[in-house]
């Protein structure tokens, strides 16, 4: 392999190409269905299975096959057969749905309006993950432009990843016997912990979230006259979430969302830790005079990717600020976000939120709590020598620096569903998501560089998986 060569003709790829047409996919909102509930006759999903379909077709590798598959009532999926030197699979796995906009873009900047600036390229869905399908591909083709033999390889392109894969498990069952068993899954929507080597990702938190819902009143009072005599829905509300979180340090109180974090991953911590140092928390855009919940890093490492955290990401029934009139409100609600340890079942923890919140409701009020959005986690299988080499030689070569690994605090349902079905296939779970690149935030961007320099690295794993 003539690496100078790869990586040229990626870069070429990547500016002439790839680069512009992500130009023109951040441009279309596709927002996934959980947050476009008629995203069907909007179009702009089949907008960007169009633009992937299309440039795809126009740089297809040798005797690659593409086929878009809508199944009913579900989001569609690209799928992309190449053959290879061997009859082993290969699966890498993207997808093409969006978040929503989100409030905070720079003035000059916003979630559809793609603007590159100092190598980066802002816009929604570009690095989460857009680029996925055009670097998986340049990666092939980098390979057989100098005939280097790689297994057969399988693309598969989702549309619902963003609301939990809800469509996912259906077109893996429709499709199980077209991909076959995977010795190897390259999946490129994680993150990195910097924009200097690869990163390994090896583990991934699931989610168990939903609304809480606690009614006191059939209608509005005056505050003046009935405060005192009505407790506040909002006061209640506190009172529950302080059955399932430490208000003062964030620590998860219920049991069924706490494990054990295995002793290879705190060591893989400590070192992503002196890696990155201060780094972990200083591309966070704190206000002035805050910081973060330790100064121990390696710890601020494992709360975010093995240890049970709350987020309360949504309210409802609250007016706005310009609307509140003195009024004991009937009704509060809260949309809650629960990461939980890779290693945790999500439908046993979402079934341990529901209980402690419902049960025994504080002044006899009306408590519900309903899941929404409940998937379990991925741990990865130990690493097999041969990839742990490649892994390595690839970010030598084209990083100049070790491969890393480290755990992620965010969802991938396609690995937990893959890890359950395929117990022996290996795993290269990487992603351009680093330092400020604020996925589902304002400002999103796509580190051009770095993604070069990732689609090499694949490159090179894909042709040492076929030595191995």
């Amino acid at each position: 392999m003539n690496t100078t060569t790869i990586q040229s003709y990626i870069n070429q790829l990547w500016d002439q190409s790839i680069t512009p047409t992500l130009v023109d996919f951040i441009k279309i909102p596709n927002k996934s269905p959980m947050f476009d509930h008629d995203w069907k006759s909007h179009g702009f999903m089949h907008q960007a299975v169009d633009l992937i379909k299309n440039w795809c077709l126009s740089h297809a590798p040798k005797n690659m096959h593409l086929e878009v598959i809508e199944l009913e009532n579900r989001t569609p999926v690209i799928y992309i057969d190449i053959p290879g030197q061997s009859d082993e699979t290969l699966l890498l796995y993207g997808h093409l749905d969006k978040q929503p906009e989100m409030e905070g873009w720079d003035a000059d900047k916003g979630p559809w309006q793609p603007v590159m600036q100092d190598g980066k390229l802002y816009g929604r869905g570009g690095a989460d993950d857009g680029y996925a399908a055009f670097a998986s591909l340049a990666a092939i083709n980098a390979l057989q432009q100098q005939n280097i033999p790689h297994a057969r390889c399988v693309l598969l392109i989702e549309a619902s990843e963003e609301s939990g894969s809800l469509d996912l498990p259906f077109y893996i069952d429709h499709l199980q016997a077209k991909i076959g068993s995977p010795t190897l899954v390259i999946c490129l929507d994680s993150g990195c912990g910097n924009y200097e080597q690869l990163w390994s990702t090896t583990s991934l938190r699931g989610i168990a979230g939903g609304v809480l819902s606690v009614e006191i009143l059939s209608e509005g009072l005056h505050s003046g006259g009935y405060s005192g005599i009505v407790p506040s829905s909002f006061r209640i509300t506190r009172e529950l979430l302080d059955r399932v979180e430490n208000p003062k340090t964030g620590e998860i109180l219920l049991p069924e969302l706490v494990a054990d974090i295995p002793k290879q991953r705190i060591e893989q911590a400590k070192k992503a830790a002196n890696i990155l140092g201060d780094d972990i928390f200083k591309s966070i855009p704190f206000v002035r005079g805050a910081y973060p919940v330790s100064d121990d890093l390696c710890q601020l490492l494992l709360n975010s990717t093995w240890r049970a955290t709350l987020s309360t990401i949504g309210a409802g029934k609250l007016p706005a600020l310009e609307d509140a009139g003195n009024v004991l409100r009937p009704k509060t609600q809260l949309k809650l976000s629960f990461r939980i340890p890779p290693s945790t079942d999500a439908h046993t923890a979402n079934a341990a939120i529901k209980k402690t919140l419902e049960d025994n409701p504080p002044y006899g009020a009306k408590v519900s709590y309903t899941g929404e959005d409940v998937a379990s986690g991925w741990h990865a299988p130990i690493v097999a020598p041969w990839l742990e080499q490649a892994s390595n030689k690839a970010s030598n070569t084209f990083f100049e620096k070790d491969n890393a690994y480290i755990g992620e605090g965010g969802t991938i349902p396609f690995m937990g569903m893959l890890g359950e079905k395929f117990p022996n296939t290996q795993f290269l779970i990487t992603g351009v998501l680093g330092p400020k690149s604020n996925a589902h935030g304002p400002n999103e961007f796509l580190h051009i560089d770095y993604a070069k320099k990732l689609t090499a690295c694949v490159a090179m794993v894909i042709a040492e998986h076929f030595v191995r």
